[in-house]
């Protein structure tokens, strides 16, 4: 027995040896499949096995993230009676989710974890490995070493089949290091010299992987449809639905993805598979816009759920997609039931969030914001839900339009939220509320005091005396709380209640998992979670005597007071009505400024409105609350203009009133030509009553009735708003307003018909005679073989035919001085949204340009 073992071994020896100075086409295939595996593959396969478990282990979904990946790479599908074939496409699946594909899902929550696709050094050819290299890179040398030792090749075909192992391991190592390209290289290889191999589609599937992670889309979906149309194993089935629906999903396609995610759960048979299906289809289905759907389908992932995570985010997604129509009241019980329940108990701040979240949905706000504070005050298991519950509650505070309560919560938002782009929007959101918040209560101090103002003494009295009346009953009820508190003496207050702070703790300081012994405050790790968990309660405390019931620095009371300019700080005089009325300002130059300043205010909210939050109606229910009080006319006309521009196309009958008020109090700004003329963005053919219209407006025009031809354009163009010849009939009409009004009219409507219709001919004859105009320069007009025209008064524009263009041509060889106008006027240059130049209205004032 010894002698035959020992007579095997010498031949294996004397075979590797006679290898390795053959080329692969001489090579034998003798003992090559045994060798390839057993001598370096499966040292490839082992790196590649312990790099999976390291990532596995730092595996953490992000619930938050667009999209959760499917694919985790920790269970598998696995089936006793696969055979080697169907193993090695399972374990792909396991092998997948490292594959760093750039795409719109999100983050993966996959770490930075070395020999990632982040970044790697190059592989190693000749399979050397030097100190420090990563798992990814072992696999790829030990890949490229069973290729380079023990290829086959014979006829341009590889013959041992242990070579495609070799090649897959090879690909996906380079898939997951962020090398497509080399990837690819690698899969040509196997399509060209194994292409008879029953394990193709295999490779067909990575092909399509590495496509997708480059972005080349339509290659990858080309070839995981061609692959959809054969006929392959359910394992490779099972494989190929999973990248399939990701991929389309990369590309955006979504209404395709969630079918394939729904073939894709058919297909899985391995309960968290399913459940991670269930999910993403949930998540792509709610971007949809179909919740019953998704709220279906988050129901799906609830019920295979294999891990108590994902049991909880199950459910809270169930109730953000609860459509306010179903049995609320038996939705709100089941969850308040298991929330009381076991393992469930640690994540009531969830639930309650999930509640309030479904109290919304059927209306019922006071109760949602309720079930968002008491998450507030259960312990948190989820940073990213305490953050959302304070957006809610913040919400709930700038719909009542108290933006320093609303930002407060924002904030508190901010400090605790973990998902990066929600921090993102919402400090922009915040920072939009700070300065509304500015504007607002400078409004409503100087409302205040203006109105004040305006009462008599004996008005003063009384409402100072009513005011005073409350103040006393306030601070009555605080000195009531201040003496019981006194009373209570200590710290512990003897509640040891389920819901006190004191329940199950003892007299020493918070145990925060530290176990290092020694002195409390020596340790500053103890300290600082100490005090993290002490604001978490308690919130921000002055260093006082009784300060547990003494009020939190900076509340949101103290801030409004602050904002409108109360004084926090009680004054002996607090309760003598003539203390307040020695502060109303009498002097009528200050009152003035207030009310100025109340106005620009008020002006700036109004855009802030629209601009940050796309509150329309607020935004132009405030404009016109201002415009009622009469202010300055620089400001008057900047709020009818922001009007009128946010409401002309969508909201007509809103707009109509500030278009009116310019038209008739301004008629020669730049804002009442835009109300005249905003841009229009298409035309229909023009029709002959259109044309019978210009005429006469022409021949109105040749006999110097300016206004009677101006009465007839304005009529059509109102009548025919959208007709080919509106254009011309502007155009007309800015000759009509040079006549009648003067130069500076005329260019001014010239410059927003050359705004508006740019590339109409009209609009670029308009810029040609605005170079003149503005440079006092008269123009010869022409004909089209380039004829002197006979001069018409002020260059009066031409009928309409088939071959002109209603407007005089000019030569710009012959020119000469204007002596009947003056000079160019300093006019905003025909885009009121965003004048260079302030513009001079009738009373001389000037029209400053639009806040940014």
């Amino acid at each position: 027995m010894k002698k035959n073992i020992l007579f095997l071994l010498v031949i294996c020896l004397v075979a590797s040896c006679a290898t390795k100075t053959k080329k692969p086409e001489q090579r034998s295939r003798v003992l090559k499949g045994f060798s390839t595996y057993y001598n370096t593959l499966f040292n490839a396969k082992d790196a590649l096995n312990s790099e999976f478990t390291t990532r596995d282990k730092g595996h953490k979904d992000n619930f938050y993230a667009p999209y959760i990946p499917i694919l985790t790479y920790e269970e598998q599908p696995l089936g006793s009676d696969l055979g080697q074939t169907e193993a090695f496409a399972e374990n792909s699946m396991k092998m997948a989710e490292v594959a760093n594909r750039p795409s719109g899902r999100g983050n993966s929550g996959i770490p930075n974890i070395p020999g990632g696709p982040q970044g790697n050094g190059p592989s190693r050819p000749d399979g050397e490995q030097t100190k420090g290299a990563t798992t990814l890179e072992i696999a790829e040398a030990k890949a490229l070493k069973a290729i380079n030792k023990y290829s086959v090749t014979r006829n341009g075909e590889e013959k041992n089949k242990q070579i495609f192992d070799a090649y897959m391991i090879l690909a996906q190592a380079r898939i997951y290091r962020g090398k497509s390209l080399e990837a690819l290289d690698a899969l040509n290889y196997v399509f060209t010299r194994m292409k008879d191999d029953k394990r193709i589609p295999l490779a067909r599937i990575y092909q399509g992987l590495a496509y997708d992670q480059i972005k080349d889309y339509h290659r990858a979906h080309e070839t995981f449809a061609k692959l959809k149309s054969e006929d392959i194993s359910k394992s490779y089935a099972k494989l190929l639905s999973i990248y399939y629906s990701e991929s389309l999903l990369d590309a955006g396609k979504k209404e395709e993805a969630a079918k394939e995610l729904d073939n894709a759960f058919e297909l899985n048979s391995n309960r968290k598979l399913k459940s991670r299906i269930a999910y993403l289809r949930g998540q792509v289905l709610e971007n949809l816009n179909q919740n019953d759907k998704a709220r279906e389908s988050y129901a799906a992932a609830y019920k295979y759920a294999s891990d108590f995570e994902f049991e909880v985010k199950s459910q809270v997604a169930i109730a953000k997609t609860f459509n306010g129509k179903g049995d609320y009241a038996g939705a709100k019980n089941y969850l308040e039931g298991i929330s009381k329940k076991g393992m469930y108990g640690s994540r009531k701040n969830e639930f309650y969030y999930a509640l309030g979240l479904m109290a919304n949905k059927a209306g019922k706000k006071d109760e949602a914001q309720q079930f968002f504070r008491k998450s507030l005050f259960e312990k948190v298991s989820d940073p990213q839900i305490r953050g959302l519950a304070y957006y809610e509650i913040g919400k709930s505070y700038l719909d009542k339009n108290d933006y320093i309560g609303a930002g407060s919560y924002y904030d508190s938002a901010l400090a605790v939220m973990t998902y990066e782009p929600s921090k993102i929007l919402l400090k922009d959101q915040s920072e939009y509320i700070k300065k509304i918040s500015k504007n607002y209560y400078l409004i409503k101090k100087n409302d205040s005091i203006l109105s004040l103002a305006k009462m008599n003494d004996a008005q003063k009295t009384d409402y100072f005396t009513k005011y005073i009346a409350k103040l006393k009953i306030k601070e009555e009820k605080e000195e009531q709380e201040r003496r019981r508190a006194e009373r209570s003496k200590g710290f512990d207050t003897g509640d040891y209640s389920a819901n006190s702070i004191f329940a199950n703790s003892g007299n020493s300081f918070e145990d925060f998992g530290v176990t290092t012994k020694g002195f409390y405050f020596s340790n500053s790790g103890t300290v600082s979670k100490g005090t993290s968990s002490f604001k978490q309660i308690w919130g921000d405390r002055a260093l006082a005597d009784n300060w547990r019931s003494s009020k939190k620095m900076a509340s949101i009371e103290d801030m409004k007071n602050e904002a409108l300019g109360v004084n926090s700080a009680p004054n002996p005089r607090r309760f003598e009505p003539a203390y307040y009325i020695e502060q109303i300002p009498t002097d009528q130059g200050k009152l003035s400024q207030l009310k100025k300043d109340r106005d620009t205010a008020s002006l700036g909210l109004g855009i802030m409105y629209q601009n940050y939050f796309t509150n329309t109606p607020l935004a132009t229910k405030t404009l016109y609350d201002l415009v009622d009080v009469k202010p300055e006319e620089k400001v008057m006309l900047q709020a009818l203009y922001e009007i009128f521009a946010m409401n002309y196309e969508k909201n007509p009958q809103a707009s109509e009133r500030a278009k009116q008020i310019l038209l008739a109090d301004y008629p020669y700004t730049s804002y009442a030509e835009f109300a005249r003329n905003p841009k229009n963005k298409s035309f229909v053919k023009s029709t002959e009553e259109v044309e019978n219209e210009y005429k006469k407006a022409y021949a109105l025009f040749e006999s110097e009735k300016f206004l009677e031809s101006k009465d007839i354009i304005d009529q059509t163009i109102q009548k025919f708003p959208k007709d080919a010849l509106v254009p011309k009939l502007y155009l007309l009409n800015a000759f009509n307003a040079g006549k009648s009004s003067g130069k500076e009219v005329m260019i001014l409507q010239l410059e927003q018909i050359a705004l508006n219709y740019s590339k109409t001919p009209e609009g670029i004859r308009a810029k040609e005679m605005l170079n003149y105009l503005k440079s006092d320069l008269s123009f010869q007009a022409t004909d089209n073989k380039g004829n002197n025209i006979p001069q018409q008064p002020s260059g009066a524009p031409v009928q309409p035919n088939a071959q002109n263009t209603g407007v005089p041509q000019m030569n710009s060889g012959k020119v000469q001085k204007l002596d009947n106008m003056s000079t160019a006027p300093q006019a905003s240059p025909g885009q009121p949204q965003n004048p260079k130049k302030p513009t001079e209205t009738k009373s001389g004032s000037k029209i400053p340009p639009r806040p940014q």
